[in-house]
């Protein structure tokens, strides 16, 4: 696997109201790798992934992506780099259809033969959405709304792709889907941050990860050695050290 880090937080903290959300993150994905972050409610990984896509700006630190310092830049201009975000709860725009969310993700591009075949592939990833492709998205069920708010991120052809949560509320069979459907996208070159809860879907999917804990990251390493750790057993597993 390439060694070339994509994305690196150095030092990143955020506040608001007054209280301190992030504390000096250190974090780094590397080309063509799953990086998982994993974390009780309320830690901050969602602050975290929503500074790096430009929606929340940080109090100090720096945001590089593919060699280029992004702090504080615009959402747009993050996208247009190659960084697009699969928000928390599925959200999608419920009164458009399937497809005009899919061609929303596509909004940006240009080249119409390549986003037909991502549109293509989308389909391929989850045959359900070509089924549905001309009901409002807000008529389908959780799982379905989540493939679709996955699958409108892929449309924009991202080289890196942020998820956060993306299995919230999934059954467990959907969860195992989402994991494998992770896994073909990154096969394909795109390299991933997983935002999760669910430890054990995240840590089997990923290469590496990261512990965020109050807004810091006390630990990381390969997933394999993560899984093994007793305190992540512990707190983020289920089992008991």
């Amino acid at each position: 696997m390439a060694e070339r880090r994509i994305l690196e937080i150095s030092d990143v903290r955020v506040s608001f109201g007054g209280a301190r959300i992030l504390r000096g993150v250190e974090l780094a994905v590397r080309q063509e790798q799953i990086v998982c972050l994993i974390g009780a409610n309320g830690a901050g990984k969602t602050t975290l992934l929503r500074t790096i896509a430009g929606l929340e700006r940080p109090d100090s630190g720096k945001i590089t992506a593919f060699g280029r310092d992004i702090t504080g830049a615009r959402p747009r201009a993050i996208l247009t780099l190659g960084l697009s975000m699969v928000p928390e709860a599925g959200r999608v725009f419920s009164d458009m259809t399937v497809m005009e969310n899919l061609l929303m993700g596509a909004y940006l591009r240009t080249d119409k033969r390549e986003t037909g075949k991502d549109l293509e592939r989308c389909f391929e990833y989850f045959p359900v959405l070509e089924k549905r492709r001309q009901q409002t998205a807000g008529s389908l069920s959780g799982g379905e709304r989540q493939m679709l708010a996955v699958s409108r991120a892929l449309m924009s052809r991202p080289r890196l792709l942020m998820m956060d949560e993306p299995s919230s509320g999934l059954a467990p069979i959907m969860v195992s889907m989402l994991g494998n459907m992770v896994g073909e996208v990154n096969r394909t070159g795109i390299s991933v941050l997983l935002v999760e809860q669910n430890a054990e879907m995240a840590l089997k999917v990923a290469h590496y990860g990261y512990v965020l804990e109050r807004g810091r990251v006390p630990l990381e390493g390969p997933t394999g050695e993560l899984h093994v750790n007793r305190k992540v057993q512990a707190a983020y597993l289920g089992l008991m050290e």
